[in-house]
This record gives C-alpha cells, sequence and structure tokens, in this order.
C-alpha cells in the first residue's frame, strides 16, 4: 500500500501519517462509525492530494480499480494459480484486500458528496428491498426505480 491509498497504516502514535491532528486518530472506536473513519481519510486526503478538481476526482475513482486489481492478485496467490510464484498470499489477504476495496469505494463515494452515509444507506435499502422481496427470483423482471440521474460533484 502506498501513502495515497487511504487504507494506509497509522504509525505509531495512532496518527494517519503525516498528521498529529487528533481528528485524524484511529482510536479504538473506528470501527463504531465508519463513515466518521471515512470522513476523516477523505479530510487527510484532501490535505495531502497532488491532483484536485475533476482531475483529482477521477483518479480518486480510478484508485477502485487499482484496489480491485490487488483482490485479485491475492486470489490468484492464494490458489497458487501463478506456477512461477505458486501459493503467494492467503485467504485472510483476500479479506485484507477486500476492504480495501470497500475502503476506497467509501472515500469515493464521500468524494461525490459530503451525504456519503445517506446516499448509501439509501441506496443499500433499495437495492436489499429489490433483491430480498419475494418476487425476486432470478428470472423476474426488477421492479422500476426512479430514474438514473446524473452523478457528479
Amino acid at each position: 500500500m502506498d501513502l495515497d491509498d487511504p487504507t494506509g497504516p497509522a504509525d505509531t502514535a495512532g496518527t494517519t501519517p503525516g498528521s498529529s491532528d487528533p481528528a485524524h486518530r484511529a482510536g479504538p472506536s473506528a470501527g463504531a462509525d465508519p463513515w466518521q473513519a471515512i470522513d476523516r481519510l477523505h479530510g487527510w486526503l484532501d490535505a495531502n492530494r497532488a491532483h484536485g478538481g475533476r482531475e483529482g476526482l477521477l483518479l480518486r475513482v480510478l484508485k477502485l480499480s487499482e484496489e480491485v486489481g490487488e483482490v485479485a492478485q491475492a486470489v490468484i496467490g492464494a490458489t497458487g494459480q501463478n506456477p512461477r510464484k505458486g501459493v503467494s498470499h492467503t485467504w485472510d489477504d483476500v479479506r485484507s484486500e477486500l476492504c480495501d476495496v470497500v475502503i476506497t469505494a467509501m472515500v469515493a463515494l464521500r468524494e461525490l458528496t459530503p451525504d456519503a452515509r445517506e446516499v448509501f444507506t439509501a441506496h443499500l435499502a433499495s437495492v436489499t428491498d429489490r433483491s430480498l422481496r419475494p418476487d425476486s427470483s432470478p428470472g423476474a423482471e426488477p421492479a422500476a426505480g426512479p430514474p438514473l440521474s446524473d452523478v457528479g460533484p
């Protein structure tokens, strides 16, 4: 992982690299509200970004592809599919990389809107309702939802 990765390691003082601001401390309750941690990571990344504007936004979203590639690399390594490398990863590595994808996606969503928590919660409710209702068999027609809108900063 590199320093522009939103899942970068914390230093020994418990702060995000390059920050002594207590607002950036992960602390023991970091898992209680993931969106608070995402807001802190987003703030840290904004303060340390090399590119702003539309280019910065595109690079933040593109980071997802990099993280997904790392999941694929870990799965290939965990299954020993590369004869040259053999088994080079564990399933714990795969889980960790999947978490990096989730974190990176949450940070990217936060980049698009300060209301990321509400947007995600509403979307999750919609997907859950659509997927888990009794008539949601694989061949069933999906229910009509709200029209898609242009999403942007």
